[in-house]
């Protein structure tokens, strides 16, 4: 029998990245994953969700890390700006929600 070995805390990380990006993908409502997007530049860019689209990602997001990293809910969070900044899609409604705020 053969035993499974443990991920790293790094591995983990690196899973978590990878399942944030797919699950955004999902959430922005396109048919691309990780692997279509790997090795290529900005590709941030080309793709685009609505801001409560970026609003329910980042719910989602929260949970997930605070689940499967077993960081605490500020952390969760925190990570989860910095994950916008670095790899969040731009978002297609900007202008028009902050008028309706």
């Amino acid at each position: 029998m053969e035993t499974k070995k443990r991920m790293s805390q790094e591995q983990k990380r690196e899973q978590a990245v990878i399942n944030l990006i797919n699950q955004m993908f999902i959430i922005a409502g396109h048919k691309v994953t990780y692997d279509d997007i790997l090795g290529k530049e900005k590709w941030f860019q080309e793709y685009s969700m609505t801001v409560e689209q970026g609003e329910e990602f980042k719910k989602w997001g929260k949970k997930y890390l605070m689940k499967n990293l077993r960081t605490y809910a500020k952390s969760a969070e925190r990570e989860m700006q910095w994950f916008s900044l670095q790899w969040g899609l731009t978002y297609s409604n900007w202008e028009e929600y902050h008028k309706l705020k």
